[in-house]
């Protein structure tokens, strides 16, 4: 007997989620039917919640689940009778507070057969009792995502190009999970350095039905794109073969960047318009408390290389956390400066915070424990603060800065001047005036990317 169920999305950097598309295809293909529905652009509709008999929230990121602790009252008003499910990245970490929430079941790693499993359950007698693994790494066989009663793709964010136009943006996933083991990452606690390959048909199938959608531009979701580069190069030669207009983008580890270095002009050639990679800190103490795997030296060669390639670098950082200095803050600023990365960095970037979740591998650094304090649930993280009062003073004005400049408007190169200027002044430093060409201005997305950090406030209250 089929159910109803309500699949939930609450937000995802303002992408057409494939977390909902491939659980759906596997639940229809079961024969339930499957409302999707996503928050980050359409209301509420208690009505539609009040039909279903299960109800499966998608928890990607930090953002998303703080967003979903905060609506689940609701969903249990709309649906009193509905099993509540919590899926995705944040959920195993969360699963006490989920629970304690209101949550039945809790999925994380490879989902789609547990929720089925579950919608199964459901439908024979209503047993809410989680009997599948909260954490499923097992190789499954993904399907084609059924994208379907979501959203159209124009209403989701769009990539804005350095003319000022703009184009439409698909969002798909050629892996999931991540070989390395990067101690901030939070792919880490559910993947433990392992990646599963989604097939070179399903994807194409995917790139194809958003193509037909009105995509002119796709955005790899993967962890890492180069987890598996042979698989990568043959997901862009196959997309390039069918769709030559199209463009995309991806994120590559600066190890991978420099270690396959020999793949970008291809990538160039393939339609590869920039890749994110997660730069962090340009500090060699702390990308070695982080468990990067490159150093301030890697970074530099690896912005080179993809710049002689062609594509455009969007480097991220966690510029904010318990090992930052004042004059280390101004150094970062002043390598963008050197690198010519002023137009690239998005200024939300410059304002990160580190943050600290459940099963953190933070944890594994000898005497971190003590350097936070008791789990915070309304934050979802462990608080710290920085032993100089100096650096949490700046974290906080850049953080306001940021976020003033950004509803005012101005370009990046006018929210990094403002930024380099009040870091400046902490040290007592003259700034040094940009260069009349801090750098290119580079497609991005009209959403930024972030990531491993505490969410500002106008990203909570921007959903």
């Amino acid at each position: 007997m089929p159910v109803c169920i309500a699949l939930i999305n609450t937000y995802e950097l303002g992408r057409q989620p494939f977390g909902l598309a491939q659980p759906a295809a596997w639940l229809r293909d079961a024969g339930h039917r499957v409302d999707c529905l996503d928050l980050a652009v359409e209301p509420l509709e208690e009505e539609r919640v009040s039909r279903a008999d299960l109800i499966a929230v998608h928890l990607p990121m930090h953002t998303a689940t703080r967003i979903a602790i905060e609506i689940l009252p609701r969903l249990r008003r709309a649906a009193p009778d509905a099993v509540l499910c919590a899926y995705g990245l944040y959920a195993p970490v969360n699963e006490p507070l989920l629970r304690k929430n209101g949550i039945d079941c809790v999925f994380g790693g490879e989902v789609e057969p547990a929720i089925v499993s579950l919608a199964e359950r459901v439908a024979r007698n209503r047993d809410r009792i989680q009997r599948e693994p909260v954490v499923n790494l097992e190789k499954i066989a993904f399907r084609p995502p059924d994208r379907s009663g979501l959203p159209p793709l124009g209403e989701y964010a769009s990539l804005v190009c350095p003319d000022g136009s703009s184009r439409t943006v698909g969002f798909t996933e050629a892996t999931r999970g991540c070989k390395h083991v990067c101690r901030h990452c939070p792919v880490v606690p559910v993947y433990q350095g392992r990646f599963r390959v989604v097939p070179l048909e399903v994807v194409m199938s995917d790139i194809r039905a958003q193509v037909d959608a009105g995509a002119e531009h796709i955005s790899f979701g993967d962890p890492d794109f180069f987890n598996g580069p042979t698989h990568a190069l043959r997901i862009c030669r196959a997309l390039h073969d069918e769709f030559p207009q199209l463009s995309y983008d991806a994120t590559i580890k600066i190890e991978h960047v420099l270690r396959y270095r020999s793949l970008f002009p291809e990538l160039a050639a393939t339609g590869c318009l920039f890749v994110t990679t997660a730069a962090e800190s340009v500090d060699d103490e702390i990308l070695a408390r982080l468990d990067k795997g490159h150093t301030r030296a890697d970074f530099f060669k690896a912005v080179r290389l993809l710049c002689e390639a062609g594509i455009g670098v969007a480097p991220t950082f966690v510029p904010f956390t318990p090992w930052t200095t004042v004059g280390g803050y101004v150094e970062l600023l002043e390598s963008l400066i050197e690198l010519k990365l002023v137009q690239s960095v998005p200024p939300v970037q410059l304002a990160i915070r580190l943050l600290v979740p459940r099963g953190s591998y933070l944890f594994r650094l000898p005497g971190f424990e003590d350097l936070v304090g008791p789990f915070d649930e309304a934050a979802l993280g462990y608080p710290w603060t920085h032993e100089d009062p100096a650096v949490d003073e700046l974290q906080r004005d850049v953080q306001g800065l940021v976020e003033r400049v950004e509803s005012a408007g101005q370009s990046r190169r006018q929210a990094f001047e403002s930024v380099y200027r009040l870091a400046c002044g902490r040290l007592g430093k003259i700034p040094s005036p940009l260069p009349a060409d801090p750098g290119p201005v580079i497609p991005h997305h009209s959403e930024p990317w972030y990531c491993c950090a505490e969410p500002t406030a106008s990203q909570l209250a921007g959903v």
